[in-house]
């Protein structure tokens, strides 16, 4: 992982678990810099302790990204609503991630590896910009081993070490064989860019856009709907989100670009 990233783990102060779902997010504070949420990017299998990726980007990340093991945090949470992973049982997962969106999506494909009897094929579709800014590698590399998983990264710039794709991660979702009856459901974390083009492949495929879910960005600067800074027309992303799905967000344009047929670059 990059310098400009820092791993977290976390552990609460009475050792008591924070009983997240994949997808929420975790308001964190460090005394003097500020407050921030940050995706929590581990299974809640795992009860003892939890985990944070954060890239250093402001005052706060920053912070965080020069702690020490044993330093104290403070965490607000978790808050938000995140995949449905009951609803998303017997059936094939596709996770998509695009650069730092698996983080958060990491902590879906682990609690779906941890309840392996409960779910179907695992398809992994993961891009970057460049073979330096690719997280998570020993991760990649032990997913890819288990039964019934499918991992596909690509990155847009390669250099002369890279040996797999090349391209934007639409591509990959081209070659892979789905499942576009009701066998199937997407779940995609990255730049909000991203996810008109994906929307328009998975649509294009036969999918309906009640089988997407997006995990959506914006500024939350309370998590618990107070503020305001994160009102998409009616809803309040902080707390009706920021899963959603992708039905759900037509016709909020803010949210995600509407598909037009003259947007299909390839």
């Amino acid at each position: 992982m990059r310098s400009t990233e820092a791993f977290l783990e976390v552990e609460l102060y009475d050792g008591s678990p924070l009983n997240h779902r994949p997808g929420q997010f975790v308001m964190v504070s460090v005394f003097g810099h500020g407050e921030a949420p940050i995706s929590i990017c581990s299974s809640p299998s795992h009860e003892e302790s939890f985990e944070l990726c954060v890239r250093a980007v402001g005052n706060l990340s920053r912070a965080v990204n020069s702690l020490r093991a044993g330093d104290w945090i403070g965490i607000r949470g978790p808050y938000g609503r995140g995949f449905p992973v009951f609803e998303m049982r017997d059936r094939d997962v596709l996770a998509i991630a695009g650069g730092i969106g698996l983080a958060p999506l990491r902590s879906l494909i682990t609690y779906v590896l941890d309840n392996r009897e409960d779910y179907r094929r695992l398809i992994v579709v993961y891009g970057a910009r460049s073979p330096s800014t690719l997280l998570f590698h020993k991760d990649l590399e032990l997913w890819s081993t288990a039964p019934y998983v499918e991992i596909y990264v690509t990155v847009d710039q390669p250099d002369n070490t890279w040996k797999g794709r090349t391209g934007v991660l639409t591509l990959p979702l081209r070659e892979i064989e789905l499942n576009s009856g009701k066998g199937l459901v997407v779940a995609a974390v990255g730049p909000p860019v991203m996810y008109r083009f994906v929307a328009m492949e998975l649509l294009k495929r036969g999918l309906s856009e009640d089988q997407i879910y997006f995990s959506l960005e914006r500024h939350f600067k309370c998590g618990i709907g107070k503020c305001g800074h994160c009102q998409l027309n009616d809803v309040y992303v902080c707390q009706d989100g920021p899963v959603f799905r992708y039905s759900d967000l037509l016709g909020r344009t803010e949210a995600v670009e509407a598909w037009a047929p003259e947007m299909d670059r390839d």
